[in-house]
């Protein structure tokens, strides 16, 4: 959970907080919803950037937590991709509760430093664990807005570590993304026990980063987002197959909801 920053004598003013309407709800994946938002006078965001959201109670209490916009800036409304925690304060009500029609406070958009646009180039090396998919596929997204001339200058490979094949966030759009847009894409399951699958299998681990991501050589500008333990060892891994640690960024999250 994040706490509103107080402001700075001749900084730049807080973000307001705006009621958001939901326009739609769709299924991610078996624990994952999209919520998509008319948010009025939103000021427009970059791909990889985020939102905060906040709920309160009657009695006051307040619960924020922060989710990744999963929409490309060029799209109309902003998604928000929800993996709903059994024992979360936030994501139950995001995933289970919320319907078209409904009001929700959003703040944002918030970062600039997990943010990639298509004029910052390439090549592109996008490396999610779980639902740190979401802002790696904004970035893909807008990549795919581009035209066919603008994406042959930044290829794109995405590896992706999901628990099992029914965690796999908007699986459909990926492979989508994989055969429209030219993305290379490595999908590796660390749990799933089913024969369904007959992909890869196991941990992102430093074989999977040099078969599947791009050369140091290549300069790629990394983003590596998921749990803490698991980008802390991608991006350890990383630099240590030789990648600049400059062009490796990061965005983690933790175990609340």
């Amino acid at each position: 959970m994040s706490e509103p920053r107080p402001a700075v004598p001749g900084g730049p003013a807080p973000l307001a907080w705006r009621v958001a309407t939901v326009r739609g709800v769709s299924p991610a994946s078996a624990h994952a919803r999209t919520l998509v938002l008319d948010v009025p006078a939103w000021p427009g965001h970059r791909a990889g950037q985020h939102v905060d959201v906040r709920l309160v109670a009657e009695d006051g209490y307040q619960a924020q937590r922060s989710y990744s916009i999963a929409s490309a800036p060029e799209d109309t409304g902003v998604s928000l991709t929800v993996e709903r925690l059994d024992d979360g304060e936030v994501s139950p009500y995001l995933t289970d509760v919320l319907r078209p029609g409904d009001g929700l406070e959003v703040r944002g958009p918030i970062g600039g430093y997990f943010a990639w646009d298509v004029v910052a180039g390439g090549p592109l090396l996008l490396v999610g664990g779980g639902s740190g998919v979401v802002p790696l596929l904004a970035m893909l997204r807008h990549r795919a807005h581009a035209g066919a001339a603008a994406r042959a200058r930044v290829p794109a490979r995405l590896i992706y570590s999901a628990r099992t094949l029914e965690a796999v966030i908007d699986r459909a759009d990926i492979e989508r993304l994989e055969g429209a847009t030219e993305v290379d894409v490595v999908l590796t399951l660390t749990r799933e026990t089913g024969m369904e699958w007959t992909g890869r299998r196991g941990r992102v681990d430093r074989g999977l980063l040099a078969e599947a991501g791009w050369p140091p050589s290549a300069a790629p500008r990394a983003f590596v987002c998921g749990p803490t333990p698991f980008v802390e060892a991608v991006a350890t891994m990383l630099v240590e197959l030789g990648h600049e640690p400059r062009h490796v960024r990061t965005e983690r999250f933790g175990p609340t909801g």
